[in-house]
């Protein structure tokens, strides 16, 4: 007599038979449960979306609590040195500036949630009609100066890594180094005021101030992408040496494969994640440098309004322009994340 005793179906390549007494019995061991499968893209976004709403919310407070911290009073400064304490308390009372802190900052979400980022104190404008006539300008600038940065930057640092890669050429490693390293440094109004002196009055080429044609985009682009691109290049030359080091590089040139096919096809690829990071973080800080730019060369765009709104101690103004670059840079920020995703899928098992 068998009996069999099973933790599997009796048909089953795993059953187990036990002989022992008359009876048989099967004992059927309960599937095991499957682990819930997770996409990782809805996790990723998940996590980033919930950072980003996090961001946003310590920005506007930030921002809010930024320009009241600034010495003045919007009041006085709007009415002139000749006003008197009751004009003052009058214009105080029409600003919501007579509340407190908490009021006016709890008021300010509920205006915010409506899509309403207030009145400029010293125009009498909406807020979010300035920007809007301005920004255009600002980003025009900007986006030409990320693509002047991406298309010089990526292939000189790739070409000086070739060209200096191994020791070689040193002579080219040295003056390349120290030239990207000098600019790299320099900051954008000295690059714009020498810019001006040579381009401009030494030899008057392109236009010194203004948005007059295409010619007037030369000298503010030229003094906002310089130092970026010669950081960009710098970076973009020592990820080509870490690239142009390993194994399937070395296998192609052993194959002898074309120079142009083995840069496009298997070194370019392996720059885009650290490239995009860097130009992330490249295009925020445009945005905020072209304020100095702007104000140099007299340009239409957001950095005479922001020198001003804070010269005025203009809240309103001042908090809408600084939450807007501060979305922007996140929103960008975003999207570079989410490209680097796309690329490189190890990204996206980080953690919030």
């Amino acid at each position: 007599m068998k009996n069999m005793i099973s933790s599997a179906p009796p048909d089953s390549p795993d059953a187990v038979a036990v002989s022992e007494g008359p009876l048989q019995v099967d004992v059927v061991a309960p599937p095991a449960k499957k682990a819930a499968s997770t996409n990782p893209w809805v996790s990723y976004l998940t996590r980033r979306l919930i950072r980003l709403v996090i961001s946003v919310v310590v920005l506007v407070t930030a921002a809010y609590l930024m320009v009241r911290l600034l010495p003045g009073d919007p009041a006085r400064l709007s009415l002139g040195p000749e006003a008197t304490d009751e004009q003052i308390a009058v214009r105080r009372s029409e600003l919501g500036l007579d509340t407190s802190v908490f009021t006016q900052y709890f008021h300010f979400w509920e205006n915010l949630f409506h899509g309403d980022l207030g009145k400029s104190y010293s125009t009498r404008l909406p807020v979010f009609d300035v920007i809007t006539q301005r920004m255009p300008a600002t980003l025009e600038i900007s986006v030409l100066s990320i693509i002047v940065i991406l298309l010089v930057g990526i292939p000189l640092g790739m070409a000086m890594g070739e060209a200096t890669r191994g020791g070689r050429n040193r002579w080219l490693d040295a003056m390349f180094s120290s030239v990207t390293g000098l600019l790299t440094v320099a900051p954008v109004f000295v690059v714009a005021a020498i810019s001006i002196y040579m381009f401009a009055i030494t030899s008057p080429v392109f236009p010194v101030a203004g948005r007059s044609g295409p010619s007037s985009y030369v000298l503010p682009v030229l003094a906002l992408s310089l130092s970026s691109t010669c950081a960009l290049a710098r970076i973009v030359r020592a990820e080509t040496f870490n690239v142009l080091e390993a194994d399937y590089v070395r296998t192609g040139r052993a194959k002898r494969m074309q120079k142009s096919r083995l840069f496009f096809r298997h070194v370019l690829p392996n720059l885009v994640t650290p490239t995009l990071t860097f130009a992330g973080l490249l295009f925020g800080g445009l945005i905020a440098g072209s304020v100095f730019v702007e104000t140099v060369f007299a340009w239409p765009g957001m950095g005479p309004v922001v020198v001003g709104s804070i010269t005025n101690r203009d809240y309103p103004l001042v908090q809408g322009i600084v939450m807007v670059y501060g979305v922007l840079i996140l929103l960008i920020n975003l999207v570079v994340d989410l490209l680097i995703a796309a690329v490189d899928p190890r990204s996206r098992i980080t953690k919030l």
